[in-house]
């Protein structure tokens, strides 16, 4: 379950998002659906999300987001890289104006030196630019690390938004 600030997180998303009529699509690996899913307990959250992923293989990033499989193979998963290719891939596959992606090691196990549990990369992309990502060692159990993920994700996403002008919204062209 989400903390309630999170949830008023995501209603000034989607009420920043709706008032310039922008769609949002996310592509989410260690948050399993929880940043979709706290959209949509917004009521009205369908007149901005077009689509939610979970992409928890490396197959399902490729098939579903496009990200490349090369690129995975590389440099892991867990990459800024990769958080941008699925930012970028969510909105270009659902045409949708922003793409948020999550990928990460939420724990208990699965971490080494290099990467350790609660290690997370977020990224926002907005339609025609680059993804801008993060890099966030979360403390905590596996609930804390992707609570704190959803959390970020959104006040990367309403941060970005602010770079846009404010008299219109993306050029749907």
């Amino acid at each position: 379950m989400l903390p309630p600030e999170t949830l008023e997180q995501a209603e000034l998303l989607l009420q920043i998002m709706q008032s310039r009529s922008l769609t949002l699509a996310t592509a989410e690996s260690c948050t399993g659906g929880l940043v979709s899913a706290a959209v949509t307990a917004i009521a009205g959250s369908s007149a901005t999300l077009l689509a939610g992923y979970v992409t928890y293989s490396n197959e399902a990033k490729a098939k579903s987001v496009g990200v490349d499989p090369a690129l995975i193979a590389r440099l892991g998963a867990v990459s800024g890289e990769v958080a941008a290719a699925m930012a970028e891939g969510a909105a270009r596959e659902s045409g949708a104006d922003m793409g948020i992606s999550t990928t990460g090691i939420a724990g208990p196990g699965g971490g080494t030196e290099t990467k350790p549990v609660g290690l997370v990369y977020i990224g926002v992309a907005l339609k025609g630019r680059p993804a801008r990502v993060e890099r966030h060692v979360f403390p905590g159990d596996r609930t804390a690390v992707r609570a704190a993920t959803v959390a970020t994700a959104f006040r990367m996403a309403v941060e970005e938004l602010a770079t846009l002008p404010l008299a219109s919204g993306m050029d749907r062209g």
